[in-house]
């Protein structure tokens, strides 16, 4: 019953706009800290960029964008809680390109190819797009998706993370964590990763790890600076 419910358009969108609302609460009654310091410098010389962020992590990713991003894209499931998140982005001004690249032998029926073609388009239009870089349901491994949308574009990888010291850790494959308002927050941007349009299969392979060193540091660094413990952070050992 609840997966029917979540397939709902309009459930998807009562749901959104409450994700949204409670997104915005907590951005405006939190403090944050960044590093670098300034967020606008950091995303101006790279944009249009491709932000590459953890699955489970990636709620609050929102609040990352400084105003040198003027159009945000992300790549979101076409599962029921796709639907939801796709709702909530739309009322924060991002715009939701469905799909997921899904296990070998899925990429078709999740959308893969399709939502690798909006992602070009958006770059292409001047939009930065977002993406979660693990493989499917294999959490804090990157994948070569995020990797092959660099190559195929020609635009760097940013690895970043958006974190807070008081928030819900959900016991998910992913381990999920929702921030709570009235909280101090970490913006943490990595260093740019680009991949060479000639790229052969070793290349990717190293552009693959650095998405994910990448992504390890930022996440380390962001707990650090508020003072806790990255929920995942012993998910790829398991």
């Amino acid at each position: 019953m609840f997966k029917r419910l979540a397939r709902s358009r309009f459930v998807q969108e009562a749901i959104g706009s409450l994700l949204a609302n409670y997104l915005r609460l907590v951005q405006r009654t939190s403090r944050f800290v960044s590093a670098p310091a300034d967020l606008e410098a950091a995303f101006r010389d790279a944009t249009p960029a491709i932000g590459a962020m953890w699955h489970g992590q990636h709620l609050m990713l929102s609040f990352a964008w400084p105003h040198a991003i003027a159009r945000m894209a992300a790549l979101i499931s076409r599962s029921g809680d796709g639907g939801i998140q796709a709702a909530a982005l739309r009322r924060l001004g991002v715009v939701p390109v469905r799909g997921s690249g899904g296990r070998p032998g899925r990429v078709h029926s999740k959308g893969g190819a399709p939502a690798l073609r909006g992602l070009m388009r958006a770059l292409e239009d001047g939009a930065s797009v977002a993406m979660t870089a693990d493989v499917a349901k294999v959490a804090r491994v990157a994948g070569l998706g995020i990797v092959t949308l660099a190559r195929l574009s020609g635009r760097p990888i940013l690895p970043i993370a958006v974190v807070a010291r008081r928030r819900i850790d959900f016991n998910s494959w992913d381990r999920a964590s929702l921030g709570l308002p009235f909280n101090r927050c970490a913006i943490v941007v990595g260093e740019p990763i680009r991949v060479d349009a000639d790229a052969d299969d070793a290349a990717m392979e190293a552009a693959r790890r650095k998405v994910e060193d990448g992504l390890d540091l930022v996440h380390a660094r962001a707990y650090a600076l508020v003072g806790s413990r990255d929920p995942g952070a012993d998910l790829r050992r398991r």
